[in-house]
């Protein structure tokens, strides 16, 4: 039966919606009243802005699926945000923040190795015609978007011939599961002091960058003019046009020369962009554009953020669960395991939860959302996402098609 037209198809109607909703919960949450401050306690604004756009893609008020907003918000916002959140970067302080962050992303990359054959064997053991055939040849490519990327994705599809139709319903698991644990992680970071004090979690290189990055905005902040204003978005769309402009060389010459290397995403176009932006912002920060920090350059570009966060809640249907279940639970053991795994070393290296959700994040969802889930304890912060993000997209192939071969060894 065919889908009935959403009620708001025009995207300028989407995109106001979507602000109001922003200001909306940026509104009520600033608000000294009882019933807001209550509802606050328990309910991170941040989670909110992605669950109500979800809501409404969900009861077919928009399309999230054929809107485009998605498409403007990664490209040009994202790697926007990326260069006015590093411009007050101290890059030796986040190389300071010690081996502990690259321990919890290798872990959740190990998660999601072995997460896929136990969800496969524990699902199948009572389900084994459902989940027999090749169901785990449609599990690789979920594993190659949650350990890298959409490139890595589409490398397991060609690698292990995923047919049509058992890819479209893997990309659906990948979706709705992977931005369900995004909304975790945005719920835990509004904890995260909480669950670090009860970790007995060192915190104190998380708090000294957060630290540097406050006294300087405090030292050089000043009531921004319109000139300050436009600077700021000259940097900001000036370095992502340049960003496009070099990925758009990049990417096509090393897919003629070195084909091959698409097995780490170095023909992806956003691969790059991502690289880019985030590359020059930090150069920036070492020149007198860092003095755009002071005038709120990090507030414009973590607006930005937030817009890309309402774009990415649009994109899930929190009722599809109810039709392919049995591959969702497959999905939702698989990230169990994952968050299990992660949760287990924490405790044991006694890791701060920024460093178990960034890790995560870096893995699950990519370039996209990683910097989201770091931002979400700092803005300051959002480039370690970053940098984890790129590092997962290298990691991708070849962790997916290890996981491919074991899913391959224990398939009902």
């Amino acid at each position: 039966m065919p889908q009935s037209t959403p009620v708001f198809t025009n995207d300028a109607v989407v995109l106001g919606l979507l602000a109001l909703i922003l200001g909306l919960v940026f509104y009520t949450s600033h608000s000294n009243h009882r019933l807001c401050k209550g509802f606050y306690r328990y309910v991170p604004a941040l989670l909110l802005c992605y669950f109500i756009p979800s809501l409404l893609n969900s009861f077919n008020i928009i399309d999230g699926e054929m809107s485009s907003l998605y498409k403007m918000a990664s490209r040009y916002l994202l790697p926007a945000s990326l260069i006015l959140l590093t411009l007050s970067v101290d890059f030796k302080a986040i190389l300071g923040l010690g081996p502990k962050a690259l321990i919890m992303f290798f872990t959740g990359t190990l998660g999601i190795i072995i997460g896929g054959p136990l969800a496969l064997v524990s699902v199948g053991y009572f389900f084994p015609e459902q989940l027999g055939g090749d169901v785990w040849r449609g599990m690789t490519t979920v594993a190659g978007s949650w350990i890298g990327g959409g490139a890595n994705q589409a490398a397991m599809k060609e690698v292990f011939a995923v047919e049509g139709n058992l890819f479209s319903v893997m990309i659906t698991v990948d979706v709705l599961v992977a931005n369900v644990w995004l909304a975790v992680l945005l719920f835990m970071a509004s904890r995260a002091a909480q669950i670090d004090k009860a970790n007995g979690a060192d915190t104190r290189a998380i708090g000294h960058l957060q630290q540097k990055i406050e006294q300087y905005q405090a030292e050089n902040s000043r009531i921004p003019t319109i000139q300050d204003i436009m600077l700021i978005v000259a940097v900001a769309f000036g370095v992502t046009g340049l960003a496009h402009a070099l990925a758009d060389i990049i990417a096509p010459w090393i897919g003629q020369v070195a084909p091959h290397l698409a097995n780490y995403s170095l023909t992806s176009g956003f691969f790059w962009l991502v690289v880019i932006a985030t590359s020059v912002g930090l150069l920036l920060s070492l020149t007198p554009a860092r003095k755009l920090e002071g005038v709120g350059a990090s507030k414009v570009g973590t607006a930005f953020l937030y817009i890309l966060v309402a774009t990415i809640g649009m994109q899930m249907d929190v009722t599809a669960i109810f039709s392919n279940k049995l591959m969702f639970l497959v999905g939702i053991v698989w990230m169990l395991v994952h968050a299990s795994l992660l949760l287990l070393v924490a405790k044991a290296i006694k890791a701060p939860l920024f460093y178990l959700a960034v890790g995560s994040q870096a893995n699950v969802g990519g370039a996209a959302s990683a910097p989201v889930v770091a931002a979400a304890f700092h803005p300051s912060l959002a480039p370690v996402g970053v940098l984890l993000a790129v590092l997962g997209y290298g990691l991708g192939t070849y962790g997916a098609y290890i996981c491919g071969l074991i899913l391959q060894q224990v398939a009902p």
